[in-house]
């Protein structure tokens, strides 16, 4: 999956950094499951874009891996971050920290 997901998204923004996570083993998910992801992307087709644009995008072009199309997905979360290069560039971005699961049935 995460495989895919680096290819989708190099294809279609060409961007000047890319951070895939797979954070599926923080979540009550199967082991070995691909379900958990977070992304921070930079490119240059983000620029004049706002940031709801600019997640609409992505999830555009990840629509079979979440499901959104004809296909029945496979990524529960998605967390992104969509910069442009002076926004990255500035040097006040980072990929943010998520917590581990507290809910489902580990508890």
């Amino acid at each position: 999956m995460q495989e895919n997901i680096t290819a989708k998204l190099t294809e279609a923004f060409t961007p000047t950094h890319l951070e895939i996570v797979n954070e599926s083993y923080k979540h009550n998910v199967p082991k070995g499951a691909e379900s958990h992801f977070k992304v921070l992307i930079v490119s240059d087709k983000f620029n004049d874009q706002k940031m709801l644009a600019r997640h609409r995008m992505v999830n555009n072009v990840l629509q079979e891996e979440l499901g959104l199309g004809s296909g029945a997905g496979g990524i529960h979360a998605l967390s992104i971050q969509a910069k442009t290069p002076s926004q990255f560039n500035d040097g006040n971005v980072e990929m943010h920290t998520t917590p581990n699961c507290a809910g489902g049935s580990k508890n």
